[in-house]
């Protein structure tokens, strides 16, 4: 069973920048693609950032592109998100995802969600 734990998240105004942690309880990290999906309230979970299994092919949500930067170390069995220029519309509870197969934009392709993390961006 894979476990996965986010941290960073908190409040932050509009502007500024957090970064997200998402530590994975596995053997080998580098079996999984890695992503992040968010959902704020009353709204559907979006996808926002997907990265492959030895980090050579990243996937961003068009909102966010060119804002946050999704990386990892296997080493470390950590993927990171990191946000700048935060938006209120990036207020949100973001979880982290894994996926034995490979990265997507489909939440329905990973296996395994974290609990989430609250960002709040203050205007």
């Amino acid at each position: 069973q894979v476990q996965l734990v986010e941290s960073g998240g908190g409040l932050v105004q509009t502007g500024g920048s957090l970064r997200l942690s998402c530590a994975a309880s596995v053997r080998t990290f580098s079996n999984y693609a890695m992503g992040w999906f968010r959902q704020a309230p009353g709204k559907d979970r979006e996808f926002v950032a997907a990265i492959s299994k030895f980090g050579g092919s990243t996937t961003y949500a068009d909102s966010v592109k060119g804002r946050f930067t999704i990386s990892r170390e296997n080493a470390k069995n950590t993927v990171y998100l990191q946000m700048s220029s935060l938006k209120p519309e990036d207020t949100a509870v973001y979880y982290c995802v894994a996926a034995t197969s490979v990265s997507s934009v489909a939440p329905g392709l990973y296996d395994y969600w974290g609990q989430g993390t609250q960002v709040t961006v203050s205007s």
